[in-house]
């Protein structure tokens, strides 16, 4: 089943058994959101899912967008309060309010329709398939996935598939934090609109 926990690009979280069609969907989806989206509303999405901080040309590449449009929306959102920016480093570097997007996210969550089972079903699929890529590949991380490309043996398509589920693997490792974060919270992030327990 499709499951779908709030990804502002609809894109669902995979199970392993889905993951041999992710290719062929995701750049599906990709190409649909670049005809149906313009290079401001690509970087806002992308801007607000960044799971550490970014410089404007990632996020313009990420977007398919040129360097100073991009670059003003980023200003933007960081004068609307949505992102920050960190001018310490060699780049300035852009990132959002991960306490707010969190509780945010986990909020969405809650008002989805779904059970607390079946989001803790959902956590355990996300992690099972972390595991299944440690196993495939024996890295730990992203990071170390990525450097498996530096392989001489790998062809380009297997490369391609490497950078996805390492893309992948970050989105994962974001959605597990925030779907815990949910499950535990559970009661806290009920609508106000339920109406309270009577006190005995």
């Amino acid at each position: 089943m499709r499951f779908y926990i709030g990804r502002m690009t609809s894109t669902y979280i995979k199970t392993k058994h889905e993951w041999d069609g992710m290719t062929e969907d995701k750049s599906n989806s990709e190409g649909l959101m670049e005809r149906q989206t313009t290079g401001e509303d690509r970087v806002r999405m992308i801007a607000r899912q960044l799971s550490e901080p970014r410089t404007a040309n990632w996020i313009a590449s990420e977007a398919g967008w040129s360097h100073e449009p991009t670059k003003r929306v980023l200003e933007r959102l960081v004068d609307d309060g949505v992102l920050h920016r960190d001018d310490s480093g060699t780049h300035t570097t852009y990132y959002p309010d991960y306490r707010r997007q969190t509780m945010q996210e986990a909020m969405r969550l809650r008002d989805s329709g779904h059970t607390v089972e079946e989001l803790t079903d959902r956590l355990a699929d996300m992690k099972a398939e972390i595991r299944d890529w440690e196993d495939e590949f024996g890295v730990e991380s992203p990071n170390q996935l990525r450097g498996t490309l530096a392989e001489e043996s790998l062809d380009a398509d297997e490369e391609d598939r490497r950078r996805e589920i390492a893309r992948e693997w970050e989105h994962l490792q974001r959605r597990i934090k925030i779907v815990g974060f949910a499950i535990r919270e559970w009661d806290f992030l009920a609508p106000t609109t339920e109406p309270a327990e009577a006190s005995s």
